[in-house]
């Protein structure tokens, strides 16, 4: 249990080769791929601030540097720029520069996201983190879906999963959790599969790319074999905790654009133009 111990880390395995947006992600990280006017990791890393966190641990690979350029001055730009109507484009990413800390660290074998996190155990240490997949994108007008989990995780004090129901066919693209519902939208969990086929799964509750993990997790995930797809997963480690009941998953409020798929990101972009001009109308 980790009673005193805020979450003010935040973790973005960013390592993945983005194969089903090739050829755009041959030379550009795909959490680089912009919606609107902000790349993916934008919007992760400004839900992460608002949920109260100001580190951010990105877990890279080759052929990602410009996630590190993003997230740094450019003198040159800025310069070319000054006094121009342009410059409050950059306001946005000025403040999270001001405001944060970045670290990265390199996985150098891309084995599955459970290897991604265990990566960056160098720059979290011994302490509960939570973790944004970036090409998940969750908006919600109200709060964002880790402030959410921050709350509840300063009431159980354990490893947190966002959940949502999805069609019972597509249970083969994600981790899947079965468990008691000890509160409207939060499950204790006893059972989480990774990718089960329709007929196997124990329910259409998916795991999506938010997560609160306690640190016992990387001891865990250093003993854990490889299993789906022989890759180390995060869900099989989170099984181990489970067992413990020291696993919740909660259904958030908003909606999630899965802006891995070329559907979801036309969605998203879709979306959120539409919010954008809504919101210049005002």
């Amino acid at each position: 249990m980790y009673v005193k111990a805020p979450v003010s880390i935040c973790l973005f395995p960013a390592a993945g080769y983005g194969t089903r947006f090739l050829p755009a992600t041959k030379a550009m990280p795909k959490e680089m791929l912009p919606v609107l006017t902000k790349p993916l990791i934008q919007y992760g890393v400004e839900e992460a601030m608002a949920a109260g966190m100001n580190t951010m641990a990105i877990v890279t690979g080759r052929g990602k540097r410009a996630i590190e350029d993003h997230f740094d001055v450019s003198y040159e730009l800025e310069h070319q720029i000054k006094g121009t109507s342009k410059e409050k484009q950059l306001a946005d990413i000025r403040h999270i520069i001001d405001k944060c800390t970045f670290s990265y660290t390199r996985q150098v074998e891309m084995k599955g996201l459970g290897h991604a996190i265990l990566t960056g155990e160098t720059l979290i240490g011994h302490q509960p983190f939570s973790v944004i997949l970036a090409d998940d994108l969750c908006v919600n007008g109200d709060e964002g879906v880790l402030t959410q989990m921050v709350e509840l995780f300063k009431k159980y004090r354990c490893s947190i999963v966002a959940i949502e129901e999805i069609d019972p066919s597509q249970t083969d693209k994600y981790g899947v959790i079965a468990g008691e519902e000890i509160a409207p939208n939060i499950y204790r969990v006893s059972t989480m599969v990774e990718k089960p086929a329709p007929a196997d799964a124990p329910t259409n509750l998916a795991i999506i790319g938010r997560y609160i993990l306690t640190p016992d997790i990387f001891d865990i995930l250093r003993e854990t074999k490889p299993g789906k797809g022989g890759e180390i997963q995060i869900t099989d480690a989170l099984m181990e905790q489970a067992k413990a009941g020291n696993v919740i998953a909660y259904k958030f409020r908003g909606k999630r654009y899965d802006c891995g798929s070329v559907d979801g990101y036309v969605e998203a972009t879709v979306d959120l133009y539409e919010q954008s001009k809504k919101n210049d109308e005002r």
